[in-house]
């Protein structure tokens, strides 16, 4: 059973909370997780082309560096709802936290390519956890009026890591008069552009410690007293508290710590949630999104673009990406998770296609002129439609869509999915682009288009639900 004010709230009839400041600077504070996990995602971008010339590897192996952090990502989402279940969900910030400055540092001072693939895996684990906890953590401390708007902080947050990311580069390029192997402060440019995650690990770590801990967490460990005083901190002075902590209590008691096998059922292996969990995780990369954000310089060089020129679109996207996320926050409550999903289907559908026709003229090094403007246009096209779709609504279906008591353990199983298959394009991209350019960009399209019937077909809305009605 709900309290009547959060059914009000649950259908938008009530006022925001009377603490709405304090809400955002707690969902900000837990979101600098999704930050990190945009910068340190897409800050290689800048080092792609350095690596390849210092190491003097070819495309396979590049490819594997680059994708080899997407493990590291796999095993921090399998492994973050356990942890987070265990010592909390603030615990398990600060130890992402220390992750991502450790990675920092070491990807910024490698000795060997070894070297440098390994601090990558330690970042990815960081990456992974914080994938996992920054949803969890937001959906639990959210009202249900505002939940999606809150959620979406977490995409916001990574979509604002990556343009920083590609700014911070492209500054420190400029620094160092064009050239990625140029020196700045005794280090070449691109392990400059890899050290600088240090100061916003160090923020997040600093931040965790102004945060409450999750109210559902509290109560699983007996501190009734601090998840009221939450309650009443995110949903205002009008809820009633012991409704709230009665209607939690009920959800808890008809749960146990949710385990691997709790996600299996008799016939598919999973149970049917849980696949779609896995099917919306993996769409989003499927359609090839994480190309725009790890190989777009490379990309925009090997069709005709100057270095400095690279450099320069692949911000320009990261500041439409911002601006898709944007839209995305506004539309998310209002119309719902699955129109925009679809919207941002069909979007991302027509814009690959002309992508891959643009491409279908690369002949060397360069495109013709008007096919390289419909392929420019077509990327930030792309992204948008991503970014006010799939990027955000993924995450918010993610933290709402499971019952409560599989819920840690599918998002867990959801999100290492949805990096195995970041890691397969990831991976493939460079041998694949080497093959035939636009025969890639076909098969993004092609995943595109798949993901409208599975929408329509398995995925249901969750707009104005509690997550204790989610089962």
């Amino acid at each position: 059973m709900t309290s009547s004010t959060e059914r009000a709230s649950a259908r938008g009839g009530s006022t925001p909370p009377e603490h709405l400041g304090h809400i955002i600077f707690i969902t900000a504070a837990a979101a600098m997780g999704g930050f990190l996990f945009g910068y340190d995602s897409s800050v290689i971008n800048g080092a792609v082309e350095a690596i390849r010339d210092k190491y003097d590897i070819g495309s396979g192996t590049l490819a594997q560096v680059i994708a080899i952090a997407l493990i590291g990502c796999a095993i921090g989402a399998a492994t973050a709802g356990r942890i987070a279940d265990r010592i909390g969900r603030i615990r398990c910030m600060q130890i992402a936290s220390v992750l991502f400055t450790i990675s920092a540092v070491g990807s910024a001072l490698p000795f060997a390519l070894w070297d440098l693939a390994f601090w990558r895996i330690i970042g990815g684990f960081a990456i992974g956890m914080a994938s996992v906890i920054g949803p969890a953590y937001i959906a639990e401390v959210s009202p249900p009026a505002i939940r999606g708007r809150l959620a979406s902080f977490q995409q916001a947050a990574i979509v604002l890591g990556i343009a920083v990311s590609q700014l911070v580069n492209y500054a420190i390029l400029q620094g160092a008069n064009g050239d990625q192997r140029g020196k700045i402060i005794g280090l070449e440019a691109w392990q400059v552009m890899l050290g600088v995650m240090v100061i916003p690990a160090v923020i997040y770590g600093l931040l965790s410690f102004a945060i409450p801990e999750s109210p559902r967490y509290l109560l699983t460990v007996g501190k009734d007293a601090q998840a009221r005083s939450v309650l009443a901190e995110v949903e205002g002075g009008e809820t009633d508290l012991d409704a709230r902590v009665d209607e939690i209590r009920t959800a808890m008691r008809r749960e146990h710590k949710s385990t691997f096998s709790d996600l299996l059922g008799s016939r598919f292996g999973f149970l049917p949630i849980v696949w779609i969990g896995i099917g919306l995780s993996m769409f989003q990369q499927l359609v090839g999104i994480n190309v725009a954000f790890y190989y777009s310089s490379t990309l925009w060089q090997s069709v005709g673009i100057n270095p400095s020129g690279s450099f320069f679109y692949s911000f320009t996207t990261s500041i439409v990406n911002i601006i898709g996320t944007a839209i995305a926050m506004v539309f998310v409550d209002r119309i719902g998770r699955r129109p925009l999903a679809l919207i941002g289907s069909a979007g991302m559908a027509v814009s690959l296609a002309l992508e891959a026709w643009a491409f279908s003229y690369k002949h060397g090094a360069k495109l013709p002129t008007a096919q390289g403007a419909v392929a420019l246009a077509s990327a930030h096209v792309f992204v948008l439609f991503f970014a006010l779709s799939w990027g955000v609504v993924v995450w918010v279906f993610l933290g709402e869509m499971f019952p409560n008591k599989i819920r840690a353990a599918a998002l867990g199983v959801a999100a290492s999915a949805q990096w195995i298959a970041n890691w397969a394009i990831t991976a493939s991209f460079p041998t694949l682009a080497d093959w035939n350019l636009s025969a890639t960009y076909v098969i993004y399209t092609c995943f595109a288009l798949l993901s409208i019937p599975f929408v329509v077909f398995f995925v249901k809305e969750t707009k104005g639900k509690t997550l204790e009605e989610m089962g």
